[in-house]
């Protein structure tokens, strides 16, 4: 069982990258697998609704999408991480979720997320709200801690001075861990996912 941490940070080894080593060691501990995605810093262009994704099931630009895309069958669970911009994720992880989300959406259905969000002072409930709109949108379980998922602190030292959201991501890896084992419990006894229905959409103007 594996689960892949997305570092949405334009710094390698931050304030997010803290964040989300607190929640996988949490998953190791737990027996889970894990990986730490880093988005790197060369630019991420955002969706174009060209429509190829739909024929060719990745994305036209050959860039980090497809590269995480490729292991999205061997995830049993993702966590989501950014820090605060102007009140919401980083621009690189907007950018990369809403291609990752449209071409390969299908791959991640009814596995397990959460989202996870770093800032120096305020913003945080918007820029985690926004990440969890994203599951909420393609039938993934979001997995909740004991408070929501924000660290505070403008350097990875002052985030670990965070002992609050430090524990707070502790504990939301440690309920990842249970509910992807219990997903796994469910398929081994032969329960799977709803079947799904063909989508309906409805144009508001006609």
């Amino acid at each position: 069982m594996k689960v892949i941490l997305v570092n949405g940070s334009p710094h390698e080894k931050g304030s997010t990258y803290t964040s989300l080593c607190e929640t996988a060691k949490a998953l190791n501990d737990s027996g889970i697998e894990t990986e730490i995605f880093w988005l790197g810093i060369d630019p991420l262009a955002g969706c174009i609704g060209c429509g190829s994704c739909g024929k060719t099931g990745k994305c036209f630009r050959n860039d980090k999408v497809n590269e995480l895309s490729e292991k999205l069958d061997g995830a049993d669970g993702f966590v989501f991480g950014s820090p605060v911009h102007y009140a919401s994720a980083s621009g690189a992880l907007t950018a990369f979720m809403d291609r990752l989300f449209m071409s390969a959406g299908s791959k991640m259905r009814g596995k397990p997320a959460a989202a996870v969000v770093s800032c120096r002072r305020g913003g945080a409930s918007a820029a985690f709200d926004q990440i969890n709109k994203y599951f909420t949108i393609n039938a993934m379980p979001i997995v909740s801690s004991q408070y929501w998922n924000q660290v505070h602190g403008n350097n990875a030292d002052e985030v670990c001075q965070d002992e609050e959201g430090m524990q707070t991501l502790r504990i939301l890896g440690k309920n990842m861990a249970w509910l992807i084992k219990c997903i796994k419990l469910g398929k081994d006894n032969g329960i799977t996912m709803p079947e799904l229905e063909a989508k309906i959409k409805t144009n508001y103007i006609r």
